[in-house]
This record gives structure tokens, sequence and C-alpha cells, in this order.
């Protein structure tokens, strides 16, 4: 037998590439711990920790949109679901707790238990059963306080926790529903939910804390909390009490009429206020799918329509400034009257008549209306239109507000360039229309529509939106003649079923086309009211609006809203009587 010499040159190399390898790997690890311990601890321990660390949302509170007396129209309110993870919970025998004084003890599952049962109010048989077993998820209790889930957690039981639920409730349900809008998961979706979500939506908090491989809160670990920040409240310049009046009244009116909307907007003249916005058909926050898309917005804003004659008001206020008319100024009035090749009449039949400027506004003439106006440019009419807010739009923070249809006069043609005098071929919404009144009830002067009156932070703490300084549409001396000019309307005109026992009142017809729903064509009419009162000192504007009233339109009438709603808001904000006689200028000669 040939033994082999292990000293052999072969077997030596072999030994020393051996030796070589493992020299060569144990310098591979040796470098790669010094580089852990030395060179990069923090970034390891960091990870650690990372794994460790588990985050709960604190829920913030979004805040409410409560009426100018602090009726609330939309809150929410944060509670939280206790969940449990059985799997983790059953497997623990005994987890270790921070009680108030900072030190820490171990706590049985037992008592952990009976603890967590007390809380919940619940048997522990049932908390026992709830958390025993290999499930991943289950509920221990739904929607409880705040208060009450932060003493739940600082149980540190294993394999429980906490989920906030926002909920957000509209007390008054349709009242006001077509301004305050709603909510979805997202946050706001319509009204001023949506346009004020940024204001409205808080800043969700969190708790921060460790758990171990097992799942069991550490207790030694750092907690953090990191409170919720709420959001701010919004009050509104609506009256809830005089909101819901005029939605009843228009329900009740519309449904008489079998009309296919209506609304009702009052602003207080000094100040632009809105006091009410009312719609038809107004939509339930808490259930918006239950109302038409179509009916969810607010059509005051929303709606452009041909306001009709209510706009005679204004060029009424515009041949005035311009010296081209008085109240008094006498007019042969005939049948038809044709300018430029246009043909216009009235929407009664008559002879020649004479009229005084009042007269022709009184019974609502177009003809009259015509003569007048036709010494104003076009530029002027469109200029006048537009210092009134036609074709602007109002700025009220609402979604979806239009600003109308009025046309550049140079685009005008042979018709409208007439017809933009009795409110034909322009549309506007009905807030446009309420503030040009309000121009006229308020000296001349057009403010901007106020609908917030204050934000309000988490403590309380107002901060009052402050009134725009607003433009001068006429002067104090015309809006005073043209003021005159809507009480005759009332005391000798064509309104004498305008009624408000105690006060002088003052104010428009009109009456319009309306354009189809599908932007094409015309369908149905408009009937409407404008008014102010009292006519001594305006302190409020009320117009009325009727969309596609069935029967003869010029049997329509809107007064009986208006009384009601005139009567109630001069009550609501204790008005004093008129002391002075009515305005009833000479309405022929």
């Amino acid at each position: 037998m040939r033994i082999h010499d292990v000293s052999s040159p072969r077997s030596t190399a072999r030994v020393r590439v051996g030796f070589c390898f493992m020299v060569a790997l144990l310098l591979v690890v040796g470098c790669r711990v010094v580089v852990i311990q030395g060179f990069d601890p923090e970034s390891y321990a960091s990870k650690a920790a990372d794994r460790r660390t588990q985050v709960s949302a604190l829920a913030s509170e979004r805040g409410a949109i409560v009426d100018r007396n602090g009726t609330v129209l939309a809150q929410s309110t944060v509670r939280y679901d206790i969940v449990g993870t059985p799997k983790v919970n059953s497997t623990t025998e005994t987890f270790r707790r921070v009680d108030g004084s900072g030190s820490v003890r171990t706590v049985t599952r037992d008592q952990g238990l009976q603890d967590l049962a007390g809380l919940l109010d619940l048997p522990e048989s049932d908390v026992r059963g709830l958390l025993t077993g290999d499930g991943l998820f289950t509920y221990l209790a739904k929607a409880v306080d705040p208060g009450l889930e932060r003493a739940v957690m600082e149980l540190g039981i294993p394999g429980v926790e906490s989920r906030p639920v926002k909920k957000r409730a509209y007390p008054q349900g349709p009242v006001a529903g077509s301004i305050v809008g709603f909510t979805n998961d997202e946050g706001g979706a319509a009204g001023l939910e949506l346009t004020l979500d940024d204001r409205l939506k808080g800043r969700d908090g969190e708790r921060t804390y460790q758990t171990g491989a097992d799942g069991i809160i550490i207790p030694t670990a750092p907690l953090e909390v990191v409170p919720a920040t709420n959001g701010q409240s919004v009050k509104l310049t609506i009256d809830t009490d005089l909101q819901y009046a005029a939605q009843q009244a228009l329900e009740t009116q519309a449904g008489k009429l079998s009309a296919d909307w209506a609304n009702v907007i009052v602003v207080e003249a000094k100040t632009g206020k809105i006091r009410a916005m009312a719609e038809t058909n107004s939509v339930d926050p808490n259930d918006p799918g239950a109302t038409a898309p179509e009916d969810r917005g607010a059509r005051s804003v929303q709606a452009a329509i041909e306001p009709g004659s209510t706009e005679k008001a204004i060029t009424a206020a515009a041949a005035i400034e311009e010296g081209i008319v008085s109240p008094d100024s006498q007019l042969v009035i005939p049948p038809g009257y044709t300018v430029n090749g246009q043909y216009f009449k009235d929407s009664f039949d008559h002879g020649t008549e004479k009229r005084t400027f009042a007269g022709v506004i009184g019974s609502s003439m177009n003809t009259g209306t015509v003569m007048v106006g036709q010494d104003l440019s076009r530029q002027q009419r469109y200029d006048y239109l537009r210092r009134f807010g036609i074709g602007s739009r109002t700025g009220v923070p609402l979604p979806g507000e239009s600003s109308g249809l009025l046309a550049a006069p140079d685009q005008w043609d042979g018709r409208q360039e007439f017809a933009v005098l009795f409110g034909q071929g322009v549309a506007q919404t009905p807030l446009q229309t309420t503030m040009a009144f309000q121009a006229i009830a308020n000296g001349g002067v057009l403010l901007k529509p106020r609908l917030i009156e204050a934000y309000v932070d988490p403590d309380g703490t107002e901060h009052p939106v402050e009134q725009e300084p607003g433009t001068r549409a006429v002067s104090e001396d015309t809006a005073r003649q043209t003021r005159d000019i809507l009480e005759s309307v009332v005391t000798a005109g064509g309104a004498k079923d305008i009624k408000v026992p105690g006060y002088r009142v003052g104010g428009k017809t009109g009456t319009a086309e309306a354009i189809a729903e599908s932007g094409r064509g015309l369908d149905g009419y408009t009937a409407s009211f404008v008014g102010m009162a009292p006519m001594d000192d305006p302190q409020y504007v009320v117009m009325v609006n009727v969309q596609r009233p069935a029967g003869n339109i010029y049997g329509i009438s809107t007064a009986p809203v208006f009384n009601n709603i005139m009567a109630r808001v001069l009550s609501t904000f204790g008005v004093a009587p008129s002391r002075t006689a009515s305005v009833s200028l000479a309405q022929k000669f």
C-alpha cells in the first residue's frame, strides 16, 4: 500500500487556498459588523424602530354651520370604533402597563379583559369571547366618544385599537339645504360645505407608540400624541325661521300653480346681508340622493333667466339719471310702437293713451319704455345694466354661480338693443335682480350680497366678515325718484294686490318667456315680483320668482308669497311701521 505525503506541494497549496478563503470570509463579516456597530448604528436602529412603530389617527372635528342666531344647520360628531385582533390578544398571558404615576406594572390578560369590559359596559365573558381565537378582526364597540376611546387606549391591551369615525348631521333637514350643501367621504361635495371646505375641515392628529414583535405595546417606549385641530365654524346671515317660512310658502304656491320651481330671496338693503334664500324641492343634506340632481343646487345663483319687466326699474333709473325723463314726464303712447324697423306692443290691447312715465312703469308698458329708453345710446344701456351688477357674478360663496348672459352692445341685433330695456335679450340670476333693487333701495349704492356673518375658531373666537364698500349705480336723488315710481306701481298701478298692513311698499312685477331647460328655444313663462319696504326708509328687499306656472301667465300673482314673507321679515327684525303718507304718482294726464 502506497502512502501519500501530505507535505507534498499540491496538498500544501490546497490548504493555503482554504485558509485564505476563511480569512477573507471572516474579514467581510468583521467589516460588516464594524459598519453596523460603528459607522451606521442609527440607521439600523431607526429601521428597527420603524418596524415597531404604530400610528393611530385622532380625528378632527369639522366645523359647524349655524344661522345668525346660532341655530345649527350642519354639525359633525367624532366617534371611535373600538376594534380587536383576537389572534394577538389570545396569545398574550401578561403585558405591561404604565400607570398614571409613570410606573410600569405587569397585568394579566384576565385583568385586562375585565378592565376593558368595565369601560365598555359589557359582560366580561362577551369581551373575552370576541378577543379569543385566531381571527384578525372584530368589533368590540362602535361610535364611542373621544373620552372613552382615550381611556380604552390607556389600558394598553394587546390587540385592541381604535378607529375614528366622522359623522355629519343636518338637524334642520332641507331648511337651507341648497345653501348649506352636503359632504361625502372626500369632504365638501355641494353648497357651502364645498366652497368653504378648507375652513370647515380640521387637521387630524395622531397617536404614535411602539409594539414588540408579538404585537404587544411596549409601555416604556415613547408615546407621542399630536392633537387634532378642529375646523372653523361658519355663522351665516340666514335666519332659519324665516328660511323655513319662505320654503313652506313657496311649496304651497308652486303646488297651486303647478310650477316647475320657485324661489324667494330676502336681502337687507343697507348691508347686503341675505336673510333668506329659499328654493322649492330643497335638498335634504342628510339624504341628498333622494333629491333630483337638478334640484340640489341653489337656482337663486345658478339659474340665468330673462327677468322681464322688473328690468324696467333699471331703465327708469338710467333715463332719470341721464336727464331724459322724470316720473311726471308726459308721453303719448300709441297702440304699438316702431323704431328702427322693430315693432313693439304691450301685454294688453289699448288705443292711444296719455301716460306719465310713472304710469308707463305702473302698467308695465313696453311701448313707453322703448320710447324713453331709445334716447339712451347702446353703450349707455349696457353700462347701466353693468352698474346694477348685471353680467357679473355677485361673488356669493356658492358653487356654480352664473354671471348671466349680457352680450356686448356691438353684438346686439336690431331687436335686442331695445328688448334689453324691458328685460328680454338678457339673462340674469334671481340674486342679481334682487341686488339691482337693493341698490335702488340703498340710495343708488350697489352692495355685495353677504351670506357669511363670521368665521368662528374652535375656541369660540369670532372673526366677523366686514362689509365691502359698495359702488354707486345712480345718484341718491335718482334712486329716490325711482322708488317713488315703484311705490306708485303698488298704490296706483298694476300691483295693487301687494299689501303689507302698516307699511309703505314699492316694487315691480315681471313676466318673461322662460328659456327651455335644454337651452334651446323658449318654454313657458317666468312670473316674478321684486319689492322693498318700508318706502319711507327701505330696509328689506324681497324677490319672489315662479318658473313655468300653469295657466294664463297674466293671471298669475306672486303677491300672496311676497305679502306673507315681507310681513314676516319686517316683524322678525323689528322694523317700525311707516309714519308717512304713501306716494301715489299720477299715471295718466
